[in-house]
């Protein structure tokens, strides 16, 4: 008992001292646009939020609603996609597996409420549909810092 703790006093006193955090790939600026386009205004800090014109959040809040539509739509085709493979596994040769597996249409109007996390949904696979739509930018995955400078709207002063 005295050398398995002996052993335990050792192990603690020579592991690191720090914790090591997961990273993802991506840029801060990366970061930034998907978490705009994912969170809308509450991306944007309180500061942030104070310095931004009224056209540029109008325009952050159309973004962040075009992407949860297509969120929405794409969570409800990887949901059908997992209940019809249930259906097929479990119940083969049932009229009612053959009339839900025809059933693949999404519907705007319904809200699926489920995670990423249970539909294991990644923010790669986030991000290359945010790509394919048109919410982020085609060259997204290139990008590593803000422009210099902005692009103006034609009718704002420079």
């Amino acid at each position: 008992m005295e050398k398995l703790k002996q052993n335990i006093r050792d192990y603690q006193l020579s592991s690191p001292k720090y914790a090591q955090y997961e990273q993802d790939k991506y840029s801060a600026y990366q970061n930034y646009l998907y978490k705009r386009a994912l969170y809308g205004l509450d991306a944007l800090t309180e500061k942030e939020l104070k310095e931004t014109c009224s056209k540029k959040k109008q325009r952050i809040v159309n973004v962040y609603r075009r992407a949860q539509v297509v969120l929405n739509r794409f969570k409800q085709e990887v949901s059908i996609k997992k209940t019809n493979y249930i259906f097929e596994k479990f119940f083969p040769k049932s009229e009612l597996t053959f009339s839900i597996i025809s059933q693949t249409e999404t519907d705007d109007n319904f809200r699926n409420t489920l995670t990423f996390k249970d539909l294991n949904i990644t923010k790669d696979d986030i991000i290359t549909i945010f790509m394919v739509e048109g919410i982020l930018p085609k060259n997204f995955l290139s990008l590593r810092e803000a422009p210099v400078s902005l692009p103006q709207l034609k009718n704002q002063r420079v």
